[in-house]
């Protein structure tokens, strides 16, 4: 009999597990849903009064019919632009704000930038104003020299746009050509 009433003991002593309660964990989920929402919804408007504040911009320029041979050319992505100097200051205005794969392509009329699903725009040789190698551009931070900025006016705004190439490799020589063609039409207006 010893050894039976501890059975029993622990067998009257044992509860029945809690229920969940569906009614609260749906409400919390619902919650949930509802702040990223909210969160979503408040960073897309942000992003619309960052593009209206920028409305001062003029069009983007297209590419002219006949631009020329093709001095390089560079696929990879295209990481956004900023005011120039100011890596953190996107421009969203005429969609510069928007990541996509690009390809580049330089010419003595300019530079093409073709970019899928985004704006295409061109920026024409007279507008370059420097190209170098950096390490970020907003959202967007890589190792010492890991993209390729190139600095163009339009309208009375300098801007930074920021691409990396599929094979970085290949920066140097944008680096290179870009500033070596911006140097030439310097000297040549000068004249």
């Amino acid at each position: 009999m010893t050894s039976v009433a501890p059975v029993i003991l622990l067998a009257a002593e044992k509860e029945s597990a809690e229920v969940t309660d569906w009614a609260a964990r749906i409400g919390w989920v619902v919650g949930l849903g509802l702040f990223v929402a909210l969160v979503y919804w408040l960073m897309r408007e942000g992003w619309k009064w960052r593009g209206t504040l920028q409305g001062d911009l003029p069009e983007l320029p297209s590419a002219p019919e006949g631009p020329g041979p093709a001095k390089l050319v560079l696929s990879g992505r295209y990481h956004g632009s900023t005011t120039a100097g100011q890596w953190l200051d996107r421009i969203v205005a005429h969609g510069l704000g928007t990541r996509s794969r690009v390809e580049l392509t330089l010419t003595d009329a300019g530079l093409d930038v073709v970019r899928p699903g985004a704006n295409d725009f061109f920026v024409p040789v007279a507008a370059l104003r420097e190209a170098r190698l950096d390490k970020g551009i907003a959202g967007k931070v890589l190792t010492e020299g890991g993209l390729l900025v190139v600095t163009w006016e339009h309208g009375d705004k300098l801007i930074d746009s920021g691409f990396r190439s599929d094979h970085a490799a290949e920066h140097n020589e944008w680096v290179e050509t870009l500033n070596d063609m911006i140097n030439k039409t310097e000297t040549e207006g000068a004249r």
